[in-house]
């Protein structure tokens, strides 16, 4: 998997831009230069986030969110795992 990020992502499994595997990957918000942690989907060319508020849920469950527009700067909190030499013998002798 690359560590480019798609352009849209949502964290609700119904959204057709859900991504679970680089969702487990972990990926974290830069909205107008402070970190969010609250963010339910971003778009990076339309310039918004949407984010939920509090802990209000609407009719059907979900949380209540808000869109806001600003930059958008998405980032892998968890690098891709690389594969590292192999330390010392196999046999377990030093």
């Amino acid at each position: 998997m690359s560590d480019t990020l798609p352009d849209r992502l949502s964290v609700d499994p119904r959204s057709k831009f859900y991504d679970e595997k680089l969702l487990a990957r972990g990926v974290g918000i830069r909205f107008n230069g402070a970190e969010r942690t609250n963010v339910e989907e971003y778009c990076i060319s339309e310039g918004w986030i949407r984010t939920s508020v509090g802990k209000t849920l609407d009719r059907r469950g979900q949380p209540l969110t808000i869109k806001l527009k600003g930059k958008v700067e998405p980032y892998l909190k968890d690098p891709a795992p690389t594969t590292a030499p192999a330390q010392g013998s196999a046999s377990g002798a030093p």
